[in-house]
C-alpha cells in the first residue's frame, strides 16, 4: 500500500452508520482504511494508539462517547488526528465545523481545512437545504411560525427501532418526539438561521431507508407575497452548479416517495404551490443513510483529506 496513503479509522464501525461509512470507503482505493480486532474495539488504550496512528478519524458512536472519543484523541496533542463525529454531540459547538458543504460557498473551504467536524443529521440536512437559501434570500422571515415534518425509514433509529420493524408485525407508521424536544432541533435552528424554534414533528414508516422532509407555507404571510416560482428560483439560484442538490423545474409533482433516492449521496428539493390557494410546501427527499449519514460523512472525509486534488 502506497505510503502517501491518508489512513483512516472509524471509530463504532459496527454500527448502522459506521457500517455504511465502511463499506463505501472499502470501494475507495485511495485510502487506507485501518480497524481494531473485535475484542478491542471498546478498549481505550487501544482506540487512542490507533486515533495517533491516522490521518482521519471517524466517530461513529452515542454523544457520550464521542465527547469521550474527542478526549482520547486531544489527549495525543501533535499527534491528534482530524475528527470527524458522526454524532449530535458537536453539531451546534463553535470549536467544531457544520459538515454541509452545500450550506454556504466557503463552508467547502472550511470542511477542508477544519481539524473537527461535524456531520449533519439527516432530517437537518433536507430542513437546512430548504430553509437556509430563503431565509438569507428575505423570503422568510427569521421569526416565521415554522412546523417541519418528516418521515424516514426506519435504518436510522437504532437497534431496537429496526429490530421492531424488522419481525413480522412490525409498526405501520410511528410519529416520535412528541415532546418536543428532538435532538435535531437545536442545528436546524442555529444552520437555518431561525430566531424562532420551528416545531419539529418526525416520524418512522415501516421501510427501511428513505426520506421525505416537508415544511408548509401560507405565501401571503410571507414578506413580498412571493409565489411558488419565486421560492424555486431563489433555491435554484442558491444550488446552482451543485454536484449533489437539485431543485426540481416545476411544481406539477403530485406524490413522493422517500426511496427513491437510496444508495445515492443526492438530495431532491421540490417547491410544491397551489397559488389559487396561497399555499406551498417546500419538500426535501434523501437517503437518510446516504446523504443524511454515511454518504455525507465520505463527502466531508474526502474534503477534510484533500482526495480529489491527490495524483490517482
Amino acid at each position: 500500500m502506497a505510503s502517501n496513503q491518508p489512513s483512516v479509522f472509524i471509530d463504532g464501525e459496527a454500527g448502522t452508520t459506521g457500517l455504511g461509512i465502511r463499506q463505501r470507503l472499502e470501494r475507495m482505493p485511495e485510502i487506507d482504511l485501518r480497524s481494531l480486532p473485535e475484542a478491542r474495539r471498546k478498549d481505550p488504550s487501544a482506540r487512542q494508539d490507533m486515533m495517533g496512528a491516522c490521518d482521519l478519524v471517524v466517530l461513529c458512536l452515542p454523544d457520550e462517547a464521542a465527547r469521550e472519543a474527542v478526549a482520547l484523541a486531544e489527549a495525543l496533542d501533535g499527534a491528534a488526528p482530524k475528527l470527524l463525529d458522526a454524532s449530535t454531540a458537536h453539531r451546534v459547538d463553535p470549536q467544531w465545523i457544520y459538515g454541509f458543504p452545500e450550506m454556504a460557498p466557503d463552508q467547502p473551504g472550511k470542511i477542508a481545512t477544519s481539524r473537527k467536524v461535524s456531520n449533519p443529521g439527516c432530517y437537518p440536512t433536507g430542513a437546512i437545504a430548504l430553509l437556509r437559501p430563503l431565509v438569507q434570500a428575505g423570503l422568510v422571515p427569521p421569526d416565521y411560525p415554522l412546523a417541519i415534518s418528516a418521515v424516514s425509514g426506519y435504518s436510522g433509529g437504532g437497534r431496537s427501532l429496526i429490530e421492531a420493524h424488522d419481525r413480522a408485525g412490525g409498526p405501520a407508521f410511528e410519529l416520535y418526539a412528541l415532546g418536543l424536544e428532538h435532538k435535531h432541533v437545536p442545528e436546524i435552528e442555529v444552520f437555518a438561521g431561525l430566531d424562532r424554534r420551528p416545531i419539529f414533528i418526525p416520524s418512522v414508516g415501516h421501510f427501511r431507508q428513505g426520506m421525505l422532509v416537508s415544511v408548509p407555507l401560507y405565501l401571503d404571510d410571507l414578506p413580498g407575497r412571493p409565489t411558488g416560482a419565486d421560492l424555486r428560483e431563489a433555491l435554484r439560484a442558491f444550488y446552482e452548479g451543485s454536484e449533489h442538490v437539485t431543485v426540481a423545474a416545476s411544481d406539477g409533482t403530485e406524490r413522493l416517495e422517500p426511496d427513491v433516492l437510496n444508495g445515492t449521496n443526492r438530495l431532491d428539493l421540490y417547491v410544491c404551490a397551489n397559488e389559487q390557494r396561497r399555499q406551498a410546501v417546500l419538500v426535501a427527499q434523501l437517503d437518510n443513510l446516504g446523504k443524511g449519514a454515511s454518504g455525507a460523512a465520505v463527502q466531508n472525509l474526502r474534503l477534510m483529506l484533500d482526495l480529489d486534488s491527490r495524483p490517482n
